[in-house]
């Protein structure tokens, strides 16, 4: 095998420190932040919390140039370390000039223990011994979102023999787990959806309809769920009035019983700051963003004199004090870039949100979803002069109050469609529509997606039946034959 020898050109996009901060910055919604920016405060002793003094430390001697012997080198980031979509924008500084529109009300947020703490609390109660202990505390560890136990107890059991040294059967397990599955919420810790419905039934007060409903899910539950009803009249020798009512009865109970709790088991995700709140007055709207929390930060004065008295003294200093010097710099550099970092990601915020509320200008002051115009992440990089990806970072994760309530970001970005006369409409309008024709149709004959879309036709929205159908697999909305009612 002959080896060969190639000269390449690449060129590649250089990330300074302070871009990398911006980027990393810029993704966290405010109360990350509000850690990040406390996690910073203790690593860096050159970053102090508090406003500048009339004589601005930050802009210290920078004249410092250690030997190369003594300089530390940082190795250089590439665009594609961290991002692979268009460079990073020359960012524009701006105050914040929102006038002054009185008091405003605290945002509200809730707090709510997690699912997975729920069950921990729960799990005191019993009178397991250590070891059984730590055994269900693993057991719930692998419950997921939707309240489900989403590991075998054979892979379990593996898991602890190997990882916490516990030797425990897999019958052992099922024991542990019907206590689980005894907890709050009904369903939890099941291992499909028929184990779910049926602890959820086993709860309910005996009766005819409800040991009708445990017949099915136990023995027809394929037959149920693919809604061949005729069949399951059959089998159970019952009428169509009786098989009404076991329906309605397994209707009530929870599919999804961890779903009230988030969707986080180790993280109160029911925690919401917005990141920005936006106010109407007097047919105006006024944005701000949520810096209540966030400190101002300057350049340790005392690190700044440190470092002047290095740069004073250069020609006589020894090698420890070179040392000494370099790592006073690179503090007080990395100070410098944070706080530029947090100023750039503040401003990115600002000027994207307000992109996004004059593009939604009715929406913010009625509240009205159909004022909700065709929006993508385009339109708004075109308005700011940023790139796509900036804008998807400051969109991820972020959070607006308005009068009507709290929205994502994303809820405000939409595909556009139009209509036979060549109107612009957001796609939302159409999920609208869809949902409303599906609400009120005959559920013994259910609504197809070639019929759908031929309505959709008739009021003027040519929509092809896979985009119908894509639409109405994003509202969870099933197909016709899982709509069917008897």
């Amino acid at each position: 095998m002959a080896l060969k020898q190639q000269l390449q050109l690449k060129q590649q996009q250089k990330l300074s420190p302070m871009q990398m901060q911006v980027i990393k910055l810029t993704e966290l919604p405010v109360l990350e932040l509000e850690e990040r920016i406390k996690q910073e405060l203790e690593d860096n002793p050159a970053l102090e919390e508090g406003l500048e003094p009339t004589e601005n430390p930050s802009e210290y001697d920078d004249d410092f140039s250690p030997d190369d012997d003594t300089n530390i080198s940082q190795e250089d980031l590439t665009l594609g370390d961290y991002m692979n979509e268009d460079e990073i924008p020359d960012y524009q500084l701006r105050d914040n000039n929102r006038p002054s529109v009185g008091k405003q009300d605290e945002i509200p947020f809730s707090v709510a223990a997690s699912l997975h703490e729920y069950l921990i609390e729960q799990l005191g109660e019993c009178e397991f011994n250590e070891e059984d202990d730590k055994v269900a505390e693993y057991i719930i560890g692998n419950i997921d979102e939707s309240g489900y136990l989403d590991r075998s107890l054979s892979a379990i059991s593996d898991d602890l023999i190997f990882q916490q040294n516990i030797d425990v059967s897999v019958p052992h397990l099922e024991d542990i787990l019907k206590t689980i599955q005894d907890f709050e919420p009904a369903g939890i810790a099941a291992r499909n959806l028929q184990e779910c419905l049926l602890l959820q039934l086993d709860r309910k007060e005996k009766s005819d309809i409800v040991d009708y409903a445990i017949s099915i899910i136990t023995n027809y539950f394929d037959e149920f769920s693919k809604r061949h009803y005729d069949k399951i009249i059959r089998q159970l020798g019952i009428d169509e009035d009786i098989l009404k009512e076991v329906i309605q009865e397994i209707t009530t109970l929870n599919p999804k019983p961890g779903n009230n709790w988030g969707d986080s088991l180790s993280i109160t995700l029911s925690t919401i700051i917005p990141d920005f709140t936006v106010e109407a007055y007097n047919g105006e709207l006024f944005l701000s963003l949520n810096n209540r929390n966030i400190p101002d930060l300057r350049v340790s004065r005392e690190y700044s004199d440190l470092l002047k008295g290095y740069s004073d003294n250069k020609e006589s200093m020894s090698a420890d004090n070179k040392n000494a010097a370099v790592f006073v710099k690179q503090k007080l550099d990395s100070a410098r870039w944070f706080i530029e970092a947090i100023k750039q990601r503040q401003d990115t915020l600002q000027r994207t949100m307000q992109a996004i509320m004059d593009m939604q200008y009715d929406f913010f002051l009625t509240g009205d979803e159909a004022q909700l115009k065709p929006m993508i992440l385009k339109d708004v990089a075109q308005r700011t002069g940023y790139d796509i990806s900036t804008i998807s970072r400051v969109s991820n994760s972020k959070y607006v109050q308005t009068s009507f309530g709290i929205y994502s970001l994303k809820y405000f970005f939409s595909e556009s469609m139009q209509t036979d006369t060549g109107e612009e409409i957001s796609s939302r309008e159409v999920k609208a529509i869809l949902k409303e024709c599906i609400g009120n149709e005959d559920k013994k004959k259910p609504l197809t997606d070639d019929k759908l879309s031929e309505i959709l036709k008739e009021k003027g929205y040519i929509i092809a039946r896979r985009t119908v159908a894509k639409y109405r697999e994003q509202m969870n909305l099933p197909v016709a034959r899982l709509r069917k009612e008897i």
